[in-house]
């Protein structure tokens, strides 16, 4: 079943139009990447699903539900959860207190929701008293993490997880994506790091100059010889 649908979307900032005519979607439970050059569009293209860049035209659609002009602060009560690539965290509040906040709309904090995310990050219970700003870049995207899965959102949408980090945190992180995914919550990720994306997800998109490309499952774009030698450096 389709979960989200963006159909000829064409977004951008103010009178800045960088997507145009852009497809694609996210089935229940799927792992899909977005991947391509700097410029091509692809984070306007996640931050247009979260309400984030200006939509002039085409339709988002979230299981049948259409979100095209909905603010982010509607968009997250449709159970949509968005980490940016940076400034994810509130680095002068403590551990808990960022992880408080991923969950505002509610009423009151579950304690399940807290656990399910000291199983999934422990080093986040460990910490939990201290500032965000006092943890490693790693950890920091754990808590980013973290505090978008205190909704447990239908859709995560990840913008650049693996940036920054050190080259021995990256698979690392790339793992507990893919836990994310196994426990049953799909992913929509902009990636720099494409060939390990790739290999990762269920399915790719290349933007280039803020339009389709190519698609296909992730393996396969990985392969393909064209993409290879204009996106991914042969």
């Amino acid at each position: 079943m389709t979960l989200l649908d963006v159909a000829g979307l064409d977004a951008g900032y103010g009178d800045l139009q960088v997507l145009t005519d852009v497809d694609l979607h996210v089935d229940d439970g799927e792992y899909v990447t977005v991947v391509g050059p700097n410029g091509a569009g692809k984070s306007t293209a996640m931050k247009s699903v979260f309400g984030l860049a200006d939509r002039f035209d085409g339709t988002i659609t979230l299981a049948g539900d259409d979100i095209t002009s909905l603010p982010p602060e509607d968009v997250i009560h449709e159970g949509i959860s968005y980490v940016p690539q940076t400034d994810n965290v509130f680095p002068s509040l403590t551990v808990e207190e960022n992880l408080r906040l991923g969950a505002y709309i509610l009423d009151e904090v579950p304690q399940d929701r807290l656990n399910a995310v000291f199983e999934r990050f422990p080093v986040l219970e460990d910490r939990l008293g201290e500032t965000a700003g006092a943890l490693s870049g790693g950890q920091q995207q754990m808590l980013g993490m973290g505090c978008a899965l205190m909704l447990d959102p239908d859709l995560l949408l990840l913008d650049e997880p693996s940036a920054g980090l050190a080259p021995d945190l990256v698979d690392d992180m790339f793992d507990r994506i893919d836990d994310v995914n196994d426990a049953g919550t799909s992913i929509l990720m902009v990636e720099q790091n494409a060939r390990e994306a790739l290999r990762r997800c269920d399915r790719g998109y290349v933007l280039a100059q803020g339009e389709n490309r190519y698609e296909g499952p992730g393996e396969q774009l990985l392969h393909d010889e064209e993409v290879r030698q204009q996106f991914l450096g042969g």
